[in-house]
């Protein structure tokens, strides 16, 4: 078996033999890509460009955005490659930057869900003091430190994973290259360098599970306070599909990371990093445009300047061959 040093590529997962459930596959891939790029990219530009959505909720929401754009462009593109044109190799260079970057963007995607948790908590248990809590430089500084922590854990991990000696073969049975099943290829013996370093390093998320634990333990104490209907119904509607998201990307990324390699099962663990790695960053955009009012209405107002711009175009052009 080759070493690490003198491995030159990996082999991804191949979804299927038959031609046609390739290009099914291709062609899949495709949609959820454009459906990210598209939902994303809006979001982006409308924050960016209007001054009505420059606000914490939206400035979180903006980073968020470049999150799941990183996240997509990181797995995907190599994946619909590959199922294009019948390969399924990635060199041992591009599998140790996929690395980096997914574990980067995903890593800085849960700590921006962790910090839009912090948001709504201030907003609904304390909301007196909201301009003090999350001024315009506690923003920033919020932002900085998620990016900065997130750029070093993802290099600690790298280099750890890539240190270590691989003599176990290199079919990594995943769509992506991924540090749980590269890991599988160490011959290591030392068990805290293959397994200690990454539990090690995913202590911190476990403590943005627990606050996150707390701040929706009171949150929902004080939307139970509120005496109106109609403010209980809205202040859920602006929480839960934030939770569902939190919930879904914790729960399939720990299991993906943390589970014995005894339990695991091409089609568990291909199931796992779709759901953390593709779902998340395709319907973020649709689940927090819906709930922010002023998002939608700029978003609407973009969009249907667009057309106008594209009818009025194709009008003149019209006229001039006339």
């Amino acid at each position: 078996m080759p070493n690490s040093s003198s491995m030159a590529q990996f082999l991804l997962l191949a979804f299927s033999d038959r031609r046609e459930l390739q290009l099914l596959h291709f062609w899949l891939f495709l949609g959820i890509s454009l459906a990210a790029l598209l939902g994303n990219g809006l979001i982006l530009s409308a924050v960016a460009c209007d001054q009505h959505l420059h606000t914490p909720r939206d400035f979180f929401l903006l980073h968020l955005s470049l999150t799941d754009l990183g996240c997509i462009c990181t797995t995907v593109p190599k994946a619909m490659h590959n199922s294009l044109w019948d390969t399924t190799t990635i060199s041992y260079t591009g599998c140790a930057a996929q690395v980096f970057f997914f574990t980067f963007f995903m890593s800085a995607d849960f700590s921006l869900l962790t910090i839009m948790c912090y948001d709504r908590y201030v907003a609904i248990c304390k909301a007196l003091h909201y301009g003090t809590l999350l001024g315009s430089r506690a923003c920033a500084h919020m932002a900085v430190a998620a990016w900065a922590t997130e750029f070093l854990n993802a290099l600690l991990h790298t280099s750890n994973t890539f240190s270590l000696p691989l003599c176990q073969g290199n079919a990594l049975g995943q769509f992506f290259c991924e540090i749980p099943h590269i890991l599988k290829f160490s011959c290591s013996g030392t068990y805290l360098r293959k397994n200690g370093l990454l539990a090690f390093t995913d202590f911190p998320f476990l403590g943005f599970f627990i606050f996150v634990v707390f701040s929706y333990v009171q949150i929902f104490r004080a939307v139970l306070r509120i005496p109106s209907d109609q403010g209980r119904h809205k202040a859920f509607s602006m929480c839960l599909p934030h939770l569902v998201m939190v919930s879904l990307f914790l729960s399939t990324s720990f299991i993906a990371y943390l589970k014995p390699p005894s339990i695991s099962f091409p089609s568990l663990d291909l199931a796992l990093s779709v759901l953390y790695s593709m779902v998340p960053p395709t319907l973020n955009p649709l689940i927090y445009s819906l709930r922010n009012q002023e998002l939608k209405d700029v978003l609407k107002n973009k969009i249907t300047g667009v057309f106008s711009e594209a009818i009025n175009s194709l009008s003149s052009s019209s006229y001039v061959s006339h």
